[in-house]
C-alpha cells in the first residue's frame, strides 16, 4: 500500500502560467477589434490605421514571449509531476497534498506522515545548482526568487493554516526539492530548510525520526482537507 495522494500536481502552475503569460494577448485582440471597427467606420482613418499596425506588431511580440513564458510554467509543472511520482512511492500511512493553498501561497507539495509534516517547494532548474555562503546558486548566480526564502514562507503558511484549523502540536519542515536532480550536494540542510534532489527525497523523509502517531497523521490530513 502506497501513500494517499490529494489534488493534482502542477495544476496551479499551468493555470497561473497561462493567465499571466497570455493576458496581454487578450488586450491586444480587443484593441485590434476596436481599431479595426474604427477603420471600417471611417473615423480618423490615418490615426486608427497606425494604431492598428502598432497593435498588430505588439500582438506578434506578446505572442512569442507569451508562449515562451507558458512553456516555462509548464516545465515547472512537469517538475512537480515528477516529484509527485516520487512521493507516490511513500508507504501507507503517508498523505501527499499537491498544490496546497495556504494563506495566499500555493505550496507544490505537503507531505504528512509518521516522520512529520513537510512543505516542499519544487524547482526544475537547468545548469549546476550549488550551495555557497548559505545561498542556493544556479550556474554561479543568485536566482530571481531565492528558493530558501520561498520554502520558509510556505512552511510558515502551512503551519498557520493548520493552526487555524486546530492543529498546534508540531512544526512544518521546509524543503527545497530539485526535480532535475541538479543539486551538487544531493542533500544538505541550510538552517531550518532541507535542500535535496528528488531521487533522494523519499529515502530522506523515511529516515527521519517518527514524531506523529497514526492517529495524529490522520487528524492532520483531515484538517488539511478542510483547508483546501
Amino acid at each position: 500500500m502506497n501513500s494517499i495522494q490529494h489534488g493534482m500536481p502542477g495544476e496551479w502552475a499551468k493555470v497561473r502560467g497561462t493567465v499571466l503569460s497570455l493576458w496581454p494577448l487578450f488586450l491586444c485582440f480587443v484593441a485590434l477589434g476596436a481599431f479595426g471597427a474604427a477603420l471600417v467606420l471611417g473615423r480618423s482613418t490615418l490615426l486608427f490605421a497606425l494604431l492598428f499596425v502598432a497593435t498588430l506588431l505588439a500582438t506578434a511580440i506578446f505572442w512569442r514571449k507569451g508562449l515562451r513564458r507558458v512553456e516555462s510554467f509548464f516545465k515547472g509543472a512537469r517538475g512537480e509531476e515528477k516529484v509527485a511520482g516520487r512521493f507516490a512511492t511513500l508507504p501507507g500511512g503517508y498523505h501527499v497534498f499537491h498544490d496546497f493553498a495556504a494563506g495566499g501561497h500555493h505550496v507544490d507539495h505537503v507531505v504528512v506522515g509518521p516522520s512529520g509534516v513537510f512543505s516542499v517547494e519544487t524547482k526544475s532548474w537547468r545548469g549546476a545548482v550549488t550551495l555557497e555562503d548559505g545561498e542556493i546558486l544556479v550556474n554561479g548566480a543568485l536566482p530571481d526568487r531565492p528558493p530558501l526564502v520561498q520554502a520558509r514562507r510556505e512552511a510558515a503558511a502551512v503551519k498557520s493554516a493548520l493552526k487555524r484549523a486546530g492543529w498546534e502540536a508540531g512544526d512544518v519542515v521546509p524543503v527545497v526539492c530539485f526535480a532535475s536532480d541538479t543539486f551538487a550536494d544531493s542533500q544538505k540542510k541550510v538552517g531550518a530548510v532541507m535542500v535535496l534532489n528528488a531521487n533522494v527525497a523519499v529515502a530522506w523523509m523515511l529516515d527521519q525520526p517518527k514524531v506523529l502517531s497514526a492517529s495524529d497523521v490522520d487528524r492532520v490530513a483531515q484538517l488539511m482537507e478542510t483547508c483546501v
